[in-house]
């Protein structure tokens, strides 16, 4: 049985006729409650068009100078598979003629709305999936993974730091869906409420340390999955409060007021006392 597609770059029926299908299928598979079997691919960058469907973004907005881009890097062997490159240079300088901006330092990446079908906006539903998977090489910085829903409030993001396990090696990551963190304009905010699983409309990849120099993440590919199977050797799996987290430390990527680093486990993860290290104001 092959995995779900990827229903971008089809004309407006194809992309209705393929809503449809699915919406039926997991209907009379009963996926919302036995749980899919099968992966859902959401995002593959196999072509080069795949990467007009993505958008980058900087402080250049906001007059920083940090430089972002996102290159198709086709394969260089029959066994390899081609790849996005979200490469560039963060920097931390603040523009003259804004005495406004304190902060600078932030690059990130998102996949772009999807087309409109004939049911309306085209949003990804994972509720049958309890992971999202990622195939990344990361040069080892703390990258976030941004995750945007189809929300009443449309600047929130659910965020989790990006661990892996092997710098410039290419890795596996799954990470639970309800693992990430609900947050606002760089907060964690309360109440904490998570994903819309039937409205996830993009996600994305956001650098945000504020870490001056170069900077690369390659990505493969992301879809949603419930089979720990796809792991390999070099793969983490995040899992909630006082489970084991294999092959990466147990910190969420969060901090406190105070700048201290906390863990998953410590405190029962009080949410209302941390501070995600972001510091762009949107996530056009």
């Amino acid at each position: 049985m092959q995995a779900t597609r990827c229903l971008q770059y089809k004309g407006f029926w194809s992309r209705s006729l393929d809503e449809f299908k699915r919406a039926c299928h997991i209907a009379f598979s009963l996926e919302g409650i036995k749980g899919a079997t099968t992966p859902y691919e959401l995002h593959k960058f196999d072509s080069p068009s795949s990467i007009k469907d993505c958008k980058v973004f900087t402080d250049q907005e906001i007059g920083g100078t940090s430089t972002a881009s996102l290159d198709f890097v086709s394969p260089l062997s029959p066994s390899s598979k081609p790849f996005a490159r979200f490469h560039g240079n963060i920097s931390t300088s603040l523009p003259k003629d804004r005495p406004d901006i304190k902060r600078t330092g932030y690059a990130a990446f998102r996949t772009r709305d999807r087309p409109p079908t004939i049911f309306g906006k085209s949003l990804w539903n994972i509720d049958p999936y309890v992971y999202l998977a990622l195939r990344v090489k990361s040069d080892g910085r703390a990258y976030f993974v941004n995750v945007q829903t189809e929300s009443v409030i449309p600047t929130d993001l659910h965020q989790h730091r990006l661990f892996v396990k092997k710098a410039g090696e290419w890795e596996t990551i799954l990470i639970k869906w309800n693992m990430f963190v609900r947050t606002n304009h760089g907060f964690v905010i309360e109440p904490q409420t998570e994903i819309l699983r039937q409205k996830v409309k993009s996600i994305g990849f956001g650098l945000t340390d504020r870490m001056p120099g170069p900077f690369e993440l390659c990505v493969e590919r992301i879809w949603a999955t419930n089979d720990e199977n796809e792991a390999d050797g070099g793969t983490i799996v995040v899992g909630g409060r006082g489970e084991e987290v294999v092959g990466g430390p147990k910190e969420g990527g969060l901090r406190t007021k105070q700048g201290q680093n906390r863990s998953e486990d410590d405190g029962g993860l009080k949410l209302g006392d941390y501070v995600q290290r972001m510091s762009w104001q949107d996530y056009p």
